[in-house]
């Protein structure tokens, strides 16, 4: 008999693209998947431990499987499987535990045993044994596809825990990761989102860059846009801003983490540039293409950081061309360096710096759409439905609502910005006349 097995993903598109490459493992292997409310076998849970919220969010939702399924085979895997094995074997329901090298061999170990025990199975190697890498892509989820091109991480900041979790930096060659495009360009997804741990990274271990994959990329056939999920300031060069702003494939959308506008902030949390660095390449991406999008990383309420400090990262971003932020408050995480710093921020304060982020990220966000209003924009429509509303994204990332027209999900489509929804969202007109503008090589 078929095993089900459904899956849930918390966290990051690293974490989506590798859901999405375990569950084809699955399915290639005679499971069925399914949804999560089906009363599945098998429910695989991929975590991630970001902040305690995140730690939290996986217990919920191990209550929940069990509530559709009390017999159910619970299996943990992801960022919070590697770091605290031992505290989820001991969450009721929780039958196996698997670390980063394990989960990719997950087939394996579920075809050991189904039976349910007092205490999870626990598999779980030192995280410096973990050296490999495993590609992957989402594909069926949406008209997008989270392609992982790179893993791990050597920075080492202070509040962070994903070295711990995913371990050293790492991918394919260009030419391994192209093939895997391939792959996904073989499907009826349009854009491919380029995700890693530390994207700016590829290629450190085989002497190539992230630029040469770039290259590489933009003569793939089958793919109308790529997007660059994330990548640190000091690794975005000017000449991969350059490559960018004249490619007809990459998207001008960029999301570069700051983490703090204070300089003796982003030394303490042993970041590899300072603001003003920081400042250079948003300008070098504003002179070349006036119209892109760029994102920030924060974080608000780091140790030591004072009023002043705060109100000086407040200010650097306000002053920046930005179009949104990322806000998260500090959260303490086991093991790392500013888990033991002194002049810790109250919980009430760092929720207050939060919401002043948040809210100046709205400001940032409507501004910048506001820009746009009155323009035209290709847009590729997702499957994505509210009622009679569709969804889709422009080139620089607005996010824009249309009415329903099944003939253009998954479709790029030229359409007029005419104004802003309740919701936040660009109102789109179809420009029928045009109705498509996909790129093809």
């Amino acid at each position: 008999m078929q095993r089900s097995v459904a899956f849930y993903t918390l966290g990051c598109k690293l974490n989506f693209s590798e859901t999405s490459t375990i569950s084809r493992q699955l399915e290639q292997g005679g499971f069925t998947k399914t949804e999560f409310t089906d009363k599945a076998d098998i429910y695989v849970i991929n975590t991630c431990s970001v902040t305690d919220h995140a730690d939290r969010k996986c217990r919920k939702v191990v209550k929940e499987a069990l509530r559709f399924n009390p017999e159910a085979f619970i299996v943990i895997i992801g960022c919070y499987a590697q770091l605290k094995p031992a505290e989820i074997a001991n969450i009721p329901g929780v039958d196996l535990v698997l670390g980063a090298a394990e989960k990719f061999d997950l087939i394996n170990y579920l075809s050991d045993s189904y039976k349910k025990y007092d205490k999870a199975s626990v598999y779980n190697k030192n995280i410096k044994e973990t050296n490999s890498f495993v590609p992957g892509f989402s594909v069926g989820d949406r008209t997008r596809s989270f392609m992982k091109v790179q893993d791990g991480c050597d920075y080492f900041c202070s509040f962070c825990t994903i070295p711990l979790a995913r371990g050293r930096s790492r991918s394919h060659t260009v030419e391994e990761t192209i093939r895997v495009a391939r792959e996904v360009a073989a499907t009826d997804v349009k854009e491919i989102v380029l995700t890693g741990v530390n994207l700016g990274d590829f290629g450190v271990q085989n002497g190539e860059t992230f630029y040469d994959l770039a290259l590489e990329l933009e003569k793939l056939e089958g793919v109308s846009r790529f997007r660059i999920s994330s990548i640190e300031p000091n690794l975005l060069t000017d000449e991969l801003i350059a490559f960018v702003a004249g490619s007809q494939k990459f998207m001008p959308h960029f999301h570069l983490p700051l983490q703090s506008g204070s300089n003796t902030i982003l030394k303490s949390m042993r970041r590899r540039y300072e603001r003003e660095l920081y400042a250079e390449k948003v300008a070098r991406i504003k002179s070349l293409m006036p119209h892109a999008a760029i994102g920030v990383d924060v974080i608000a309420g780091y140790p030591g950081e004072t009023d002043v400090e705060f109100l000086e990262t407040y200010h650097f971003i306000n002053g920046l061309d930005v179009s949104y932020l990322h806000v998260f408050p500090y959260s303490e995480r086991s093991n790392t360096t500013a888990a033991k710093l002194k002049g810790k921020v109250h919980q009430f304060l760092r929720n207050e710096r939060t919401d002043m982020l948040r809210i100046l990220s709205e400001k940032k966000k409507q501004a910048f759409y506001q820009q746009h209003i009155g323009r035209e924009a290709k847009v590729l429509f997702e499957r994505e439905r509210t009622g009679d509303k569709m969804y889709g994204f422009t080139e620089n990332y607005i996010k824009v609502e249309a009415d329903y027209d099944p003939l253009i999900v998954n479709e790029i489509s030229t359409v007029h910005l005419a104004g802003i929804s309740s919701e936040g969202t660009a109102l789109a007109e179809i420009n029928y006349s045009n109705p498509i503008a996909i790129h093809v090589s």
